[in-house]
């Protein structure tokens, strides 16, 4: 497993504002981000979150963003951002292809890593007149050298790091940008792409359903992570005693003597190498004796293909493509049929 899919922002010694100024003043002025639509809300918008209050006083034409999957709900409402954050995939301005019609003709966005900590001097040169972090595990310190730069939406308060659910990412996003109501509409569109599948797949409901992945040993996505939700979304429920394991956690690792809590009734990995780590999983004596096993209920995602990296992605533009996707899967494994072939998904 790619640590990048579980892991919290690395935490950095908070670079000195006179060094974040010196940054900006040694650049030329970066293009700026551009929009298709004009905001519906009057300005100034207030927001709260981890850390505070954050007031944004006009509309943005420069933001950067920090957290991992924002520019997606930016597109969804015609904004594109001046930089964007890699997570994995190492698409062109980390827009995943689900996303590129949005982005349209615009220019893709600069891309900034956040593999040591964040890129401060980066992130001042680059001029944003607004900074989401809103999925991510930004730092007390983090927010405050941010919140120098430029006006700073940190994770909700109310939410484990990185535990934003898309439609509160997808609705903060548009406060920001003065685009409340072209947010509600597209939540609920997306919204309503999950009742049609749950409509059409009533074997779903009551169902047990989990996400896992082969990091460190065992790691399962709990009640607080967008993954699981995915699944409780669609009429699933989360075994029972996946809360107490992951905590304030939005997952955390599975100890041999709990590796029964895999045998659901519908079991999604994702893995690194479809071939290699599928073998590796179904030869583990312990996993090897559980029913979701011996039943083929199990489905393998890789997560640098797109069905795998959507299923962790989770926005407003990567869900309608994934229920098309992956929810004939899930229909596949859930019959408990071996003879019913869970397909791999390759696009």
């Amino acid at each position: 497993m790619r640590l990048p899919l579980i892991r919290r922002t690395a935490i950095a010694a908070a670079t000195g504002l006179l060094l974040l100024l010196a940054a900006c003043g040694g650049n030329a002025e970066p293009p700026a981000s551009s929009s298709s639509a004009a905001p519906t809300d009057a300005f100034p918008v207030s927001i709260e979150h981890k850390f505070g209050t954050t007031t944004v006083k006009a509309e943005p034409k420069r933001i950067v963003v920090v957290g991992l999957v924002e520019q997606d709900a930016l597109l969804s409402l015609g904004v594109v951002p001046v930089a964007t954050t890699e997570w994995f995939g190492e698409k062109p301005g980390a827009i995943w292809p689900w996303a590129t019609a949005a982005l349209g003709s615009a220019p893709k966005p600069e891309v900034l890593t956040n593999t040591d900590g964040l890129q401060f001097e980066k992130v001042a040169a680059l001029r944003p007149d607004l900074i989401l972090g809103i999925y991510s595990g930004l730092t007390k310190e983090d927010y405050a050298t941010l919140s120098k730069i430029a006006p700073t939406v940190a994770q909700p308060k109310d939410a484990v790091d990185y535990g934003v659910s898309w439609q509160d990412l997808t609705r903060t996003v548009g406060t920001a940008v003065g685009r409340t109501q072209q947010a509600a509409k597209v939540v609920s569109d997306v919204e309503a792409k999950f009742a049609e599948a749950k409509a059409a797949h009533p074997e779903f409901a009551g169902k047990t359903g989990l996400m896992a992945t082969t990091y460190e040993g065992y790691y399962v996505y709990g009640p607080q992570d967008a993954r699981g939700r995915f699944l409780t979304d669609l009429g699933f429920t989360l075994p029972a005693g996946l809360a107490e394991i992951t905590g304030k956690e939005f997952g955390a690792n599975l100890s041999k003597e709990r590796t029964d809590m895999l045998d659901t009734d519908v079991l999604i990995w994702l893995v690194d190498k479809y071939d290699t780590d599928k073998a590796k999983v179904q030869a583990d004596p312990l996993y090897a004796k559980l029913a979701v096993k011996t039943e083929g209920r199990d489905v393998y995602l890789e997560n640098e293909e797109l069905v795998g990296g959507a299923t962790s992605f989770v926005t407003p533009l990567s869900l309608p493509f994934l229920l098309d996707k992956l929810v004939p899967q899930l229909a596949a494994a859930i019959d408990g049929n071996p003879a019913t072939p869970v397909r791999r998904a390759t696009v």
